[in-house]
């Protein structure tokens, strides 16, 4: 099937300046990185990166969806995120070039800005007082990094639960008749747990009795 038509140069400059971390940054010094940046397609199903190879470059979504995962001991896919137009993933990757810590895999026909290091790098260290805002950009990333685990510490199951739920819903929901929302993202109950800190059996159990109660509805749901 043949790949989408790329957005327009004011589609990835949004796909940017979506991200806190080139929010800080000037319209002219935005016109610069977009100067560098390629574009890169993957059919469905293709390897993006893997786990361990170089961190050499950030990437933007302008069409189609990313699944960043990772192998659990057992051998199984964890999913960690979906990637959706618009967004961005691996940009710390641009400040310190470590390893890819998961895989990236496009689950659609996918279409990516790419932003590489050894052209970043430079642009940076040319513009010193970018290197202040990226710093407070980085430090509020640490900050909400823990206000999450702090979550995942204060909030039982049902609460991490329906939360992610929401946010599927909000992010990949499509209305259905009657009122109810369908999440239209395949996602395992072993998924569900990671993105929730927890066990595929206590998801499962949730899962469970929200559908016994009318709240879910698991026919066409994750197994």
């Amino acid at each position: 099937m043949a790949l989408q038509r790329p957005p327009d140069s004011t589609a990835r400059r949004d796909a940017l300046v979506a991200s806190p971390f080139f929010q800080a940054m000037q319209p002219e010094e935005l016109d610069s990185i977009l100067g560098f940046a390629i574009e890169q397609r993957y059919p469905r199903g293709s390897f993006i990166f893997g786990k361990g190879d170089p961190g050499s470059s950030m990437m933007a979504v302008l069409t189609g969806r990313v699944r960043i995962s990772n192998i659990s001991q057992e051998g199984k896919e964890l999913t960690l995120n979906v990637i959706g137009p618009g967004e961005i993933f691996g940009e710390i990757a641009l400040l310190d070039g470590k390893p890819r810590s998961a895989d990236a895999v496009a689950i659609e026909d996918t279409v990516l800005m790419v932003v590489e290091r050894r052209n970043f790098l430079p642009f940076v260290l040319r513009h010193e007082e970018l290197v202040e805002r990226l710093l407070i950009v980085l430090c509020d990333r640490l900050r909400r990094t823990s206000l999450a685990l702090e979550e995942i510490a204060l909030f039982e199951l049902p609460a991490r639960l329906a939360r992610l739920l929401l946010k599927l819903a909000d992010d990949y929901g499509r209305s259905l008749p009657g009122g109810a929302i369908r999440i239209d993202l395949k996602l395992s109950q072993r998924d569900l747990a990671t993105l929730v800190a927890s066990s595929r059996e206590s998801v499962n159990k949730q899962l469970r009795t929200w559908r016994d109660g009318g709240t879910v509805d698991l026919r066409d749901g994750p197994d």
